[in-house]
């Protein structure tokens, strides 16, 4: 699906493009990051360079690159994938760049992605995975509405470790009641 352009107070999301394969590259190498997200595959540098150049046009997913203070530099990345318009669901997936983590950019770059989901492509539920270790990222999820809904028991990595992964959802009508 294509989306042009989001535009928040802080961040402004756009689609994702080829020239922002070497910033992606620095994401999905970066040791921290995949910890935290429970990332266990390697990506060629390929892989990385024509899943930049293509991913705008995928059907059912909007990959938004998240921008910041005027500037179109890739920050980090924030995914609605496995749209399904007949059960009106989807999955949320938000990776930020090492150095751009934990300045807000993320919060509102989800909130942005919530309004497309549920107020432009009218949606219902919109879920996620959390790695029970990532304490920061599950309390942004439950500050912005997500409830957890279940957890999954040693279904990821944390560096040598297993780890249970929290399944957690937010509603449409959650969402509206949490919107300002």
């Amino acid at each position: 699906m294509i989306v042009e352009a989001l535009q928040g107070e802080l961040v402004r999301l756009r689609p994702i493009r080829a020239q922002d394969a070497d910033a992606m590259w620095e994401s999905v190498s970066d040791p921290e990051g995949r910890r935290l997200t429970g990332t266990t595959r390697d990506f060629t540098r390929r892989e990385i360079d024509e899943w930049c150049a293509s991913v705008a046009g995928a059907v059912g997913r909007v990959d938004l690159a998240v921008t910041a203070g005027g500037s179109d530099e890739y920050l980090g990345e924030i995914v609605l994938n496995d749209i399904d318009h007949v059960v009106r669901s989807a999955n949320l997936r938000l990776a930020m760049r090492p150095g751009y983590r934990g300045r807000g950019y993320g919060t509102e770059a989800i909130w942005l992605m919530l309004g497309l989901a549920f107020d432009t492509l009218g949606l219902h539920r919109v879920g996620l995975d959390v790695l029970a270790t990532n304490a920061r990222a599950k309390s942004l999820y439950e500050n912005l509405g997500f409830v957890a809904e279940g957890r999954l028991r040693d279904a990821a990595r944390d560096g040598e470790r297993f780890c249970d992964v929290v399944v957690m959802g937010i509603l449409d009508e959650e969402y509206r009641a949490a919107t300002p």
